[in-house]
């Protein structure tokens, strides 16, 4: 039976205009509060205060703006992190940041069990998007073994290192982090359904690629939801999607998104016969239309911890291609993906080939049952992390 307790997040990178951070928590709050639980973020701001948010409570924490993102500002005042856990008394503490944020709670002397929150590897964003092809993944790892040691140590402060998904936690344990535990993510699957599949939404879309009316019945629209950003790796996508397109001249690829490469994208996507840029929606009901409305999706990115949009696009009834590393490998199973090493645009125009010559009916009775029994809610997620909050707390005020 579910008893309340307080968790209290210390969250470096949570802020008023922030992103993925920004709205991952204030789900929690959310979730926690309906479970009876008090969640409390104690986060940076420009100024000192406290205020009631999403059934919880947010600390704010003076801190000076961050140099290269003012919508960022820095977690700097230990002693009033400490304070705050202090007057707080937490039934657990989180660590949301393996920065300063991540010692700050690590550091902090209370008796509350502690989790270290991982949902972002920075070594697979970086040097493994940069390097990886020309070096290998595994040999990126190595020559970053520096920064997994810097991860050890933190995570030792920690009485489990909490991921997204039972692959990430696999890795990590290879790298001996402190006990890493998988509460998988999930989706809003009331959204994503085949059942949103709108015959107007795929011609308009095909003709925004510049496919002929006249070849739509027999064309194949691809879509991609990406952040414009090098671990998305959209270079690869223009490269694969122009080879594979010799064979099947009427595709289409449609990418939503939006980022820092903005105007490199638009130049490489505006060179690129039978791209369209999207650009960023936020009428999520369009976007799940979309992806119902499409025949394939196509990813880039090695580095997710957690693929959301895979998920989405499996919930959307899309079969998938995606590199053979990451949070979206972890996703596709050879039933209803191809997939490919990452960064290689000879491969996964290969792949996408290769799933174009499948079984169209095999691959939707594949995808339906994942849909159905691989991939969860965020609600599923939360009623996981809280419930592992909750026996941690037992435990501790067992011992």
């Amino acid at each position: 039976m579910s008893t309340g307790i307080k968790v209290v997040d210390v969250a470096e990178f949570y802020a008023d205009k922030g992103g993925g951070v920004r709205t991952y928590i204030n789900q929690k709050l959310a979730h926690g509060a309906r479970l009876g639980h008090e969640v409390v973020v104690i986060a940076p701001g420009p100024e000192d205060g406290e205020e009631e948010r999403h059934g919880g409570r947010i600390v704010w924490v003076k801190g000076p703006p961050m140099p290269f993102d003012p919508r960022y500002y820095v977690l700097w005042n230990e002693k009033a992190v400490h304070a705050a856990l202090d007057r707080e008394q937490p039934d657990v503490v989180e660590g949301s940041s393996p920065w300063s944020g991540g010692w700050f709670a690590a550091r902090w002397k209370g008796r509350a069990p502690k989790a270290f929150i991982f949902h972002q590897d920075p070594v697979a964003v970086y040097p493994q998007t940069f390097f990886g092809k020309s070096l290998g993944m595994q040999r990126v790892d190595q020559l970053f073994g520096w920064y997994w040691g810097y991860l050890r140590k933190l995570s030792r402060h920690y009485d489990a290192t909490v991921v997204s998904g039972y692959w990430l936690a696999d890795k990590l344990r290879g790298f001996g982090l402190a006990n890493p535990v998988a509460v998988p993510f999930g989706i809003a699957k009331e959204r994503f359904s085949p059942a949103r599949r709108d015959p107007a939404i795929r011609s308009q879309l095909l003709t925004e690629c510049g496919v002929p009316a006249a070849h739509h019945n027999d064309a194949t629209l691809w879509v991609n939801i990406s952040r414009f950003h090098p671990e998305k790796r959209l270079g690869t996508l223009f490269k694969a999607f122009t080879e594979a397109r010799r064979k099947r001249p009427h595709m289409g690829l449609v990418i939503f998104g939006d980022g820092p490469l903005r105007n490199w994208v638009a130049k490489r996507a505006e060179a690129t016969e039978g791209v369209h840029l999207a650009g960023f929606v936020p009428d999520r009901d369009f976007i799940a239309n979309s992806l119902a409305s499409a025949d394939a999706m196509v990813h880039g990115s090695a580095a997710e911890t957690y693929g959301l949009v895979i998920a989405e696009g499996l919930c959307s009834g899309l079969p998938l291609v995606v590199p053979d590393v990451g949070g979206a490998a972890d996703l596709a199973t050879p039933a209803y993906a191809e997939t490919y090493p990452p960064g290689d645009a000879g491969a996964c125009a290969a792949a996408m080939d290769r799933l174009l010559n499948r079984d169209a009916a095999g691959l939707a009775d594949a995808i339906a049952a994942a849909a159905a029994n691989k991939v969860g809610t965020m609600g599923d997620h939360f009623d996981g992390l809280f419930a592992f909050y909750e026996k941690l707390a037992r435990e501790r005020r067992a011992a």
